[in-house]
Formats: structure tokens, sequence, C-alpha cells
């Protein structure tokens, strides 16, 4: 069986608007929400080293993998994965790989969403003045209130699902292109500016050598699982949303080349984030490892410590607001393609579906802070637990199988066809780490995060 050579739903104007897309859907909260306060827990410069280092040896291989399977099967990783299994003489129970990437993009996107919406409601906050000379119980007081508050938290997950929905209905030019194109120069300008905000404080210095000197007396088993767990939520790997991307591509796209641009590019963003944000930490003596809560109290105080800080604090939370969105519209994405393909749907109505669905999911986050937050599974809250299970378990997992699909199941004449690559040792080397070492990886990081060495 032969492949679509097109897309139903359209293809990027260029490489570079691939590169601008799937930048957008790497760099999200992941980057500048969650990477500084897990570097911030795990000891700042020696788990950055770590975090680097999965990206190089797990997440760019399985990045490559997984943008030349979309662009060979050029439909919605489900049915995607069939056509390839098919086109390889293999078991149609491949798909099973694809619907694994639309539903943990999904279960993501559920969450994300209630998180996001806590970034929107903020930019007004910081916009007023609320936090301007506010003590620190008196931050994390309103903080607590507005977790407490399940209509508020509700009404922004709300806002925010609106927002994605619009952008992914317009189709893939009119809609995510055209966002992307927008969303992403702005992102750059803002943590710029925020990063050179934060170097006028006196304790950049200290900011710096945190995120960039290792201690690795602070490193554990955990960290490293947590490192790569995090290397592929910061990639968007494993969750169909770099697969539908790449079925977008165009055909002469370089894959490795413009792969290395958007690992460089989200790296980037992750270590900015962490210059923006430390140095202001430091600076009011708050802590670095503040968990979650970094973003939404530590950095609340100290924009409301500082001249400038309402304004400054306003761009912050902009900044995680256009983050969110270009990621959230590539974790929908897969959901309403595989719809628009298989139910014959027109995209506004697979839109209104899916976002509806993930909607009605996000309720269980909202509540998880309030109303249920004494319920617990596994010793986890609801969000906890689609946390857990999404980043340690699912995404590992799915880039695990990309992996083997992609050199164990694909025939290399098709492997070589869709990576063009004319440097030899080049594919050599690509082929080798997905082959042997990134399986390796990955399947150590997982059996550790399910507990099976954790009393080895």
């Amino acid at each position: 069986m032969n492949r679509p050579r097109t897309s139903i739903h359209g293809e990027w104007s260029s490489r570079w608007a691939f590169v601008l897309a799937a930048t957008g859907s790497a760099v999200g909260l992941g980057n500048i929400w969650k990477f500084p306060y897990i570097a911030g827990e795990n000891g700042g410069g020696a788990f950055v080293l770590v975090y680097l280092a999965c990206i190089v040896i797990v997440g760019v291989p399985i990045f490559i993998a997984e943008v030349l399977i979309g662009r060979r099967g050029r439909q919605s990783p489900i049915n995607t994965m069939v056509t390839l299994s098919q086109e390889a003489g293999k078991s149609k129970h491949w798909r099973l790989l694809g619907w694994a990437g639309v539903i943990a993009g999904f279960l993501i996107l559920s969450y994300y969403s209630v998180i996001a919406g806590w970034g929107l409601a903020y930019v007004f906050r910081s916009g007023i003045g609320l936090f301007s000379g506010a003590s620190a119980e008196e931050v994390q007081t309103i903080f607590n209130e507005f977790l407490a508050t399940p209509e508020r938290l509700l009404a922004w997950h709300t806002i925010f699902m609106v927002m994605t929905m619009v952008v992914v209905a317009r189709g893939v030019r009119s809609g995510l292109e055209k966002a992307v194109r927008y969303l992403m120069p702005c992102l750059f300008v803002l943590l710029v500016v925020l990063v050179g905000y934060a170097m006028n404080t006196a304790a950049f210095g200290q900011g710096f050598e945190f995120l960039f000197k290792p201690d690795f007396s602070k490193l554990s088993q955990d960290s490293v699982l947590i490192a790569m767990g995090h290397a592929f939520f910061t990639l968007s790997l494993g969750m169909g949303a770099i697969m539908i991307y790449g079925s977008y591509m165009p055909e002469r796209a370089s894959i490795a080349k413009t792969t290395f641009i958007i690992a460089g590019a989200d790296t980037f963003v992750a270590l900015m984030a962490g210059l923006a944000i430390f140095p202001l930490v430091f600076a009011n003596n708050l802590e670095p490892g503040a968990g979650p809560g970094l973003m939404f109290v530590t950095l609340p105080l100290a924009f409301g410590q500082m001249p400038g800080g309402a304004f400054f604090g306003t761009l912050f939370f902009v900044l995680i607001v256009f983050a969110a969105w270009t990621s959230a519209i590539s974790l929908i994405e897969p959901a309403v393609a595989w719809l628009v393909e298989t139910r014959g749907m027109r995209r506004l109505t697979a839109c209104v579906w899916a976002g509806m669905a993930t909607w009605l999911l996000g309720v269980g986050t909202v509540l998880s802070f309030n109303l249920w937050s004494e319920v617990k599974l596994f010793g986890k809250t609801y969000f906890d637990l689609l946390d857990y299970l999404t980043a340690n378990i699912m995404l590992p997992l799915g880039g695990l199988f990309i992996a083997v699909f992609a050199v164990w199941i694909m025939k290399e004449a098709h492997v070589r066809e869709e990576l063009a690559m004319i440097n030899k040792t080049g594919y050599r080397a690509w082929r080798l780490l997905v082959r042997y070492v990134t399986p390796v990886a990955v399947l150590i990081v997982f059996l550790n995060a399910i507990g099976v060495l954790q009393h080895g």
C-alpha cells in the first residue's frame, strides 16, 4: 500500500513555518513553568547537564523518528500507523501506538489548559497591580484563595480552551500557521526583555551560577527520571503532536536539520526562562525549589517588590499564555485530524467535539485543587496522577515504540527516502542511537517510573 503523498488537511507553506509550529509545540508551560521549578528542586546546574544529555541522546533521535513517520504517513497518528504498518507488511495493531499518542495529548491538554488558565488570570491580576508591595503571606493567600474557588478556575480553563479551539478550527495555514507566525516571535522578544530585566538585579550572577554550575551531590536516581521525562514532555514527544505536524511538512524540507533547530530553540527557551526567573528568586531571598507554586507565588512576590514590577510581571504572564497557546493547539490537532479523516466531520464540528471532551476531563483537574483535594488514587490527586502517568509513563513508552517502529519495523529504504541525509555518518549515528541506545535508556527510565528498579 502506497502512502498518501499529501495530507487532506493541508501543508505548512515552508520549512520555517514547520520550524515555528513545532517549536511552538515544544516551547510551552514545560519550559517556562515546569523546567525552572524542577531544576530548582533537583539542584540546578547538575540537573541541567543531565537534561541536556537526555535531549541529545534520547530527545533528538526520537523527534527525528516521529517526524519521519508523520511525513511518511501524511495522516492523523492513528491512520498513519495503520498505513505504514501495512506498507511494511506488519500487524495493524501498530495503530495502538497512534491511539496512545492521541490519548496522551488529550490527557495532557486537559490539565495543561487549567494551568494555562491560571496564567491568563494572572495577566489581569498583575496588570491591575494586585501584587505591588504585597507580602509573602498576602501573595500566598491570593493564590490559595484562587485555587480554592472552582468557579474561577473553571471559567479561566473554559476561556483558554475556547482560545485553543478557535485557532485549530481555522485549519493548518489559516489557523495553526498564522498563530505561530505571530505568537512565536512575540514569545522570544518577551523572553529577551525579561532576561534583560533580570540582568539588572543584584542576584543575576547567583541565578546564573545556580543554573550552570553543577552540584552532583544534589542529583538522585529520581532526578535522572525527571530529566528524561521532561525531555519528552518539553519536545512534545510521544503525544501525537510532532507526528501530525510532521505530516504537514513540505516534501523537500530536511527533517534532521529542522529537528536540531527546533530542539536548540526549545532548550534555549528553557534556559532563558531559568535566567529570567532565578535571579528574581534569589534577589528576594526566596526558595528556588518552590515546586509548581514558583510561578504563581514566588514570582508575583518578586515582581511586587521591584520597580516596574507590575508591568514586567504582566509581560511574564503574557509570555506564559503565548507559550501555552502554541503548545495547546498541537495537543488537540491529532484528535481533530482523526475525526475529520475517519468520521467525515467538518473541521469546525471536530473541534467542538474534541474541545468539549478535553474541557470535561479538565474539570477533574480543577476540582483536584479544591473539592477533590483529599480524593487520592495511588497516593496522588487527580492532577498529580495525570501528570505522572503522562510525563513519566505514557510519553517515554510512546517514544520507545516510535523508536522501535522507525528502525525495526519500517523498511530502511523508506526511512532513508524520508530522511534523505547526505551525511552517511550522521545517518548511521542516528540509526545506532534509535536502534539500541535510546530504547535501552527509555526502558530503564520507564522501569524506574513504575517502581521496578526502586529496590534494586
